[in-house]
């Protein structure tokens, strides 16, 4: 790849216009835009503390916080699946919206007030929802919702499914909002707490087991539960902590160990330090967003000698070994730029491009031994910063020294982008090539927005995870999973 280096860097510049253009919008934006020129003086690697400030990192989070702030519908909370391409709501996205509010209003950005009133009208949206079996016009059943609403009314989108991965991370924001605003004065903190203990009461979990003991992945109207359980290991372990702490309709504690059984066929020993693995790093990412897993240990913990903190930094070091090896040959990839998630892809086709017949996706999973098609997406590394700062920080330098606001604009990084598909002869799905730099995708996704913005805050202060360890059905479920150690041992 060949490009005159001055013109990545002034396009990569931060400040003045450039900055006021993306961030001036809505209350987040700052009274003054403040000047950083990229590159800046840098914290060296190695030396800087979570609790310090790292300017790069600072411009990433506030904007990535930007994005739910000024995205969200303020009467209804609901929060887009993407921007700027118009779409439905994304349930999941509220959960990590709900759970930025907090974040913007702790780090000044807006007011605890503001912050308490869309959190307010999202969780009465929620409580007011239609819920019942009917093909259209609800939002949800037994207290779970559809994966994605109409943002007009609120309702089931298109024939979705009632997701319960997606409810699970819905109230992973909604249990945070009942947790941190805790102010006993006033009414509007009162009535989020009510509203978000209403809205976890109401989930059926002990409903959505046809094949015990295990979560089915979701339920149609049509058809009735989705064919396919929670039985492998995934994202879903904030699904099985809710469900098992729930005072309503509680799964078994024997369903934690039933499940975490099934885990071994996941062991990878590809490298020296082996893991259980799931190739995308959004499965290890969404549920340690809310849950401090560091220092606590289940029986299958105890098996491998490591808890799933651990395992989630094992995972994200092999996704960096995974860029050097570079199996494939992609363009791009090496120490400091990879990352393999769910995301927005160029679309399905294949090309020739080095000699080679390259094959393409559009939105999909992503990962090592997996499908790999040279797409990069930042939220994969970013996502994973409070596991691994060591080599996450570099990664965001380096993609963002390298491909400057080609991927890297209003709302921070773009969901993804593919230094191999730099052809312009190819019918696109998703995002644009170019020149010099490849394929980018046009859009920011808000369940790739989440984990950046969260986990930078977990990595800088530890709030949400500080916050969630006084949340009783967060304890009360990982204790029934039969956790213990770490904070689980302070009272």
């Amino acid at each position: 790849m060949t490009f005159d280096r001055r013109d990545i860097l002034r396009a990569a510049t931060i400040g003045g216009a450039g900055w006021l253009a993306g961030c001036t919008a809505g209350p987040l934006a700052p009274k003054r835009a403040p000047q950083m020129a990229f590159p800046g003086v840098l914290p060296k690697i190695g030396t800087t503390p979570a609790s310090a400030s790292d300017p790069l990192m600072d411009d990433i989070q506030r904007r990535t916080v930007s994005y739910f702030w000024n995205t969200t519908d303020q009467v209804t909370g609901l929060a887009p699946d993407r921007w700027p391409t118009p779409s439905f709501a994304s349930i999941a996205a509220v959960g990590f919206a709900l759970t930025t509010y907090p974040i913007a209003a702790t780090r000044g950005w807006i007011t605890r007030a503001a912050a308490a009133q869309r959190t307010l009208a999202t969780l009465r949206f929620f409580a007011n929802a239609p819920q019942g079996p009917d093909k259209e016009g609800m939002s949800g059943y037994k207290g779970f919702f559809y994966h994605f609403l109409g943002v007009t009314k609120g309702h089931r989108f298109a024939k979705t499914e009632l997701s319960t991965i997606d409810t699970a991370l819905l109230l992973g924001g909604v249990l945070f909002a009942q947790t941190w605003f805790d102010d006993e004065a006033d009414p509007a903190e009162r009535e989020i707490r009510a509203l978000a203990d209403q809205l976890y009461r109401a989930v059926e979990w002990d409903w959505i087991t046809p094949r015990k003991p295990f979560v089915s992945m979701g339920w149609h109207p049509e058809s009735g539960f989705i064919g396919s359980d929670w039985n492998i290991y995934n994202e879903s372990l904030i699904l099985y902590v809710l469900a098992l702490g729930s005072p309503t309709h509680a799964l078994p504690p024997t369903t934690w160990d039933a499940w975490t059984a099934k885990f071994d066929p996941s062991w990878d020993e590809k490298y020296d330090d082996p893991f259980t693995a799931f190739p995308p790093l959004f499965g290890h990412q969404y549920s340690q967003v809310w849950i401090d897993f560091r220092s606590l240990m289940d029986t299958y913990s105890k098996r491998r000698g490591f808890g799933y903190f651990e395992n989630s930094r094992r995972a994200t070091y092999a996704q960096r070994r995974y860029a050097i090896n570079n199996p494939g040959r992609w363009r791009g990839y090496g120490e400091n730029v990879w990352g393999l998630t769910a995301c927005d892809g160029p679309g399905n086709f294949v090309r020739e491009i080095d000699g080679r017949n390259r094959e393409f996706f559009s939105y999909s999973a992503r990962g090592p031994g997996d499908r790999d098609d040279g797409t990069i997406a930042p939220t994969a590394a970013l996502g994973s910063v409070a596991f691994a700062p060591e080599i996450v920080l570099p990664a965001a330098r380096a993609m963002y020294s390298t491909y400057g606001t080609a991927i890297y604009d209003r709302y921070g990084f773009r969901d993804s982008f593919n230094p191999t598909l730099t052809r312009s002869d190819v019918k696109l799905q998703h995002g644009k090539v170019v020149p010099y730099i490849g394929w980018v995708a046009d859009d920011f996704l808000g369940i790739d927005q989440g984990p950046i913005a969260c986990m930078i805050e977990n990595w800088r202060s530890g709030l949400i995870w500080k916050t969630m360890q006084k949340n009783p059905y967060i304890r009360a479920g990982l204790e029934r999973a039969g956790f213990a150690g770490g904070w689980l041992s302070a009272r």
